[in-house]
């Protein structure tokens, strides 16, 4: 994953609103949920939760899928998995193993 698609994507879950519908979608598994489910479960407005979802599937967090007059939201787990992936990928490379921390980095 590049770094702007990462921070279009962490930019998206920045919002509490939007962050609570994602979790919401990771929880519901592959199944997903229904639109009027999670307007339901957030009460919030129909047009609200739309733009909320457009910004997700933008940035490719999560997928839709209509199954007659429903509209199915899931969460892309393979993005997900790409975003933590990216964010974790070089975690303590700078730090020589067993090393102590620079003097500056302990508070």
């Amino acid at each position: 994953m590049n770094i702007e698609d990462a921070a279009a994507r962490l930019e998206a879950l920045g919002n509490p609103t939007r962050l609570r519908i994602y979790r919401m979608l990771v929880r519901a598994g592959d199944a997903g949920s229904s639109v009027g489910k999670l307007q339901a479960s957030l009460d919030i407005a129909a047009s609200t939760l739309s733009h909320h979802l457009k910004s997700m599937v933008m940035v490719g967090l999560i997928a839709q899928e209509r199954q007659a007059t429903t509209l199915i939201c899931r969460a892309n787990y393979d993005v997900m998995r790409g975003l933590v992936d990216f964010l974790v990928e070089e975690c303590c490379a700078d730090q020589a193993y067993g090393a102590a921390p620079p003097a500056e980095q302990v508070a």
